[in-house]
């Protein structure tokens, strides 16, 4: 696609995995939340909401050649769906016509986002193809919540949650292994599990605390070693009985990837892991180790 035509980016610009193919619009610049102590994504950037005008010339910009070939689009930054009602549909509408082969729309949502939009707001969402949220859960456990400043309790995140599902949007959830630190791993575990069994998300995946413009919170952590993750890992798949959610866990801060389906895998997840721990303790030090991954790119 000629570089003219493109959307005009303020980078960093995160999406998920999924969201490989599809076409990006920043409708939004940052987080509007942008407090949690974990997160370096959007620290570098003041929270904005981009006029609609200005997305609605990036759509019209798109060439004809290429309209065909978008079946998804995801809508940026952080919590995209905390723009205006009204806006979005309009969004959403000038997507659909200009797309004929449209599938789906992505976003990210924070809770805080979520709070901004009424069971019935989206639902009418839903019918103009915004079909999946992605949101980040971190934890189910309130101390852990309570120390990254996430700004919600898993209860008021569940109702959050739930109020999507109810109006048709699926949802994809991230929750970060070593988020508690040494102290309450194991609690962070069985909460998280409570929550993706209390919300049964259509996706539920991994990631692992790694450092990216977030030193001082890692600093404030005694951080799990390899061994503690596994551990920690495993007592959340122990206690994991949602119906119906796809697991993953291969995210790139991850050094083990599961992938299965609850119910139908759970036995088989927890083998993994089983043969997992098994084979790091043939690496002498592996496991005693804390995992060192970063990302600092800007």
């Amino acid at each position: 696609m000629p570089t003219e035509s493109l959307p005009r980016y303020c980078e960093p610009l995160f999406r998920p995995p999924s969201e490989a193919r599809s076409l990006i619009f920043q409708i939004t610049v940052g987080c509007s939340q942008n407090s949690c102590s974990f997160c370096g994504m959007y620290k570098g950037k003041q929270f904005r909401i981009r006029p609609v005008d200005e997305i609605l010339d990036e759509i019209a910009a798109i060439p004809k050649q290429y309209l065909s070939a978008i079946q998804r689009v995801f809508l940026a930054d952080g919590d995209a769906l905390v723009y205006p009602f009204e806006g979005l549909i309009t969004l959403l509408d000038a997507l659909a016509a200009r797309f004929p082969n449209l599938i789906r729309v992505g976003s990210y949502a924070s809770p805080n986002s979520l709070t901004t939009k009424s069971p019935e707001q989206l639902a009418a969402l839903r019918a103009k193809k915004l079909s999946i949220l992605y949101f980040g859960l971190e934890s189910g456990d309130d101390a852990t919540l309570a120390r990254v400043q996430k700004g919600f309790t898993a209860e008021e995140m569940a109702q959050q949650a739930i109020k999507a599902r109810t109006a048709g949007i699926k949802l994809s959830v991230t929750a970060i292994l070593g988020l508690a630190g040494r102290d309450r791993s194991l609690e962070h575990a069985r909460g998280t599990a409570a929550w993706v069994n209390q919300v049964n998300p259509e996706y539920f995946s991994l990631l692992t605390l790694f450092h990216r413009h977030n030193e001082p919170f890692v600093r404030s952590l005694t951080q799990c070693t390899h061994r503690e993750l596994l551990l920690e890992a495993r007592e959340l798949l122990l206690h994991l009985h949602p119906h119906r959610t796809i697991l993953r866990s291969n995210h790139v801060s991850n050094f083990l990837h599961l992938s299965g389906s609850y119910p139908k895998d759970r036995e088989r997840l927890l083998a993994d892991l089983d043969a997992a721990l098994v084979k790091a303790a043939s690496c002498p030090g592996f496991l005693d180790q804390v995992p060192e991954y970063r990302e600092e790119y800007y």
